[in-house]
């Protein structure tokens, strides 16, 4: 795992700060659905994965309480392995240097170190 050693801090910053906006899309989405009677369920499923994500990556880097049972931290790492193969294709299809790249590129790199750090704890 990447401890706090080797990722830069600059890293460090910009993959919670890539989790929270994350986390605050999929609670808007959620706020959204629920609005309009949609099914919740995936992205009730999303928010809280990553959620403990973010949280698992605060505890390793930052100190943060982290409180998850093994079949939480289980299930979120699966959900946001889940996640990645729609990101790449977003990042395939970007601009080189586009905004729209970099945001991509710093939440795969977030959700990365999330689930590497979800997987240390299962070990």
């Amino acid at each position: 795992m990447n401890d706090r050693k080797t990722v830069s801090q600059e890293i460090q910053d910009q993959s919670i700060k890539s989790l929270t906006s994350t986390f605050g899309k999929l609670s808007n989405a959620y706020k959204s659905m629920t609005e309009k009677g949609s099914n919740t369920t995936l992205v009730t499923k999303r928010r809280s994965a990553v959620k403990i994500g973010l949280e698992s990556l605060e505890n390793l880097w930052d100190g943060e309480a982290f409180n998850y049972d093994e079949a939480d931290i289980q299930a979120s790492k699966d959900i946001l392995q889940g996640i990645l193969p729609s990101i790449e294709k977003q990042i395939e299809k970007a601009k080189e240097g586009s905004p729209q790249k970099t945001v991509n590129e710093r939440r795969l790199t977030a959700l990365t170190f999330a689930i590497e750090s979800l997987a240390d704890r299962l070990t």
